[in-house]
């Protein structure tokens, strides 16, 4: 706890120190944020465990600092890059669950702090004609204005999931769900590396009440790997259609998103059946080959009062494949309800849940019962598969201007769709502070 309480008092003073900007226009910005979160485990029903097994009466802990520093280089520009320090683990390594409970744990892990620079990146913004609309100062985006229907074009390295699949009720983990498929959609297996940051560039045309979006990105080297593969070698197409509406005078989005992933992948049965042949455990990475695997999902977020929204998503992907670089879900359905906390006198809380039913293909069904490893789930065997349920509630509570203190609670029916194995209780405190 040393080092989150260290991290904590660096960007308190960053807060104190960062320079005021004009509220019409900025030139530049500095902000930042630390976030920790300690989860534990339940001591769950577990008769049996493999290599990526979640383990009963489990802790661990993750903290990480990051700071934010955008420019505007020319008119309609912003250059932003974001060094960050991460430390900690997920619970078992982040392993044991397709839904996995923390968002602030990568797929990899130290006991000491290290440092990663996750965003690097050029937006760029082409106004069309249109009424001006006010863009209010945030993390990654400059104070200013730009029209309503405009062309806006992002290059370097950031993550898909700042553009594509975006909900402004589940996408961030450090202030909303932690869960994996709660601020995402579980089936979009988006091109990242083990951070979940990639190098590429994404074009959005936002045309009245519509926003088209495309983007080319970089696979990683092999799939789950912490090394990208630059040069267009092994890379994902994403698209995406935006439609936004009022209902009873109150907003909302619906978004159509689809992705292509083309790359070095192998065939679920085919691992099953060489290793049958050759009386082995079966391994994907024994069948890989040049290949593609598709995806498409539909999200939509709904305002039904002031201060209550309602989301959702759903998706599906090929499940005749190995999962490249998110998890091992090939069918998902997620559901949920955000509710600010003005009737009880809090404006700045924030009560969300949220119920996710993921399944996996009978393919990867077949590949598990057999001994293989997904990217996060393998107990060694399944002879008895189901869907993974979720439901996951938090109470976000705000302290002075920057700070909130979060309780999380998540239950895991059959999590990495085992019925031997749950249900599992995970409980998480976490502490976040953003300027």
């Amino acid at each position: 706890m040393h080092l989150a309480a260290m991290l904590l008092t660096i960007v308190s003073a960053a807060f104190l120190l960062a320079p005021a900007h004009a509220a019409d226009e900025e030139s530049w910005a500095f902000h930042a944020q630390f976030t920790y979160v300690e989860q534990d485990s339940n001591n769950f029903t577990a008769p049996y465990r493999g290599t990526n097994s979640l383990s009963p009466d489990k802790g661990a802990e993750t903290t990480d600092a990051t700071i934010y520093v955008g420019a505007r280089p020319w008119a309609g520009a912003e250059l932003w890059i974001n060094p960050e320090l991460d430390q900690g683990f997920g619970l078992d390594d982040t392993l044991g669950a397709a839904g996995f409970p923390s968002g602030e744990a990568f797929k990899v892990g130290e006991n000491q702090p290290y440092f990663r620079l996750q965003r690097f990146f050029l937006r760029q913004t082409f106004n069309l004609q249109g009424d001006s609309q006010p863009v209010p100062a945030a993390l990654n985006q400059l104070a200013g204005s730009h029209s309503s229907n405009r062309v806006e074009i992002t290059v370097g390295k950031f993550s898909v999931t700042d553009v594509f699949d975006t909900n402004r009720y589940a996408q961030d983990q450090r202030s909303a769900f932690l869960n994996w498929t709660a601020i995402d959609t579980g089936t979009f297996d988006y091109a990242a590396d083990a951070w979940g940051y990639t190098v590429g560039a994404a074009l959005e045309w936002y045309q009245g009440a519509w926003t088209v979006r495309g983007g080319l990105f970089d696979l990683s080297t092999i799939p789950n790997s912490p090394h990208l593969d630059p040069g267009a070698h092994e890379f994902q197409i994403v698209a995406e259609v935006e439609h936004r509406h009022l209902i009873a005078g109150r907003e909302g989005r619906l978004l159509l998103t689809a992705f292509d992933s083309r790359g070095r992948m192998g065939l679920l049965d085919q691992a099953v059946q060489l290793a049958q042949a050759t009386d082995t455990t079966p391994s994907v990475a024994d069948v890989r080959a040049y290949r593609t695997r598709l995806g498409a999902d539909m999200s939509f977020e709904q305002q039904l009062t002031t201060d209550c929204g309602f989301f959702g998503r759903v998706g599906k992907a090929g499940g005749n494949v190995e999962a490249y670089e998110f998890t091992d879900v090939d069918r998902t359905a997620a559901l949920g309800l955000s509710l600010l906390g003005s009737s009880w006198r809090r404006s700045d809380d924030t009560i969300g849940i949220v119920a996710i039913n993921n399944n996996a293909s009978a393919a990867r069904q077949r590949y598990l019962n057999a001994g293989g490893l997904g990217i996060l789930v393998g107990d060694g065997k399944l002879p008895h598969p189901g869907p993974e349920q979720i439901i996951e509630t938090y109470y976000s509570a705000a302290f002075l201007n920057y700070l909130h203190v979060s309780l999380d609670y998540q239950w895991i029916n059959h999590p990495a769709y085992n019925r031997d194995r749950g249900p599992v209780s995970v409980f998480a405190i976490r502490v976040h502070a953003q300027y």
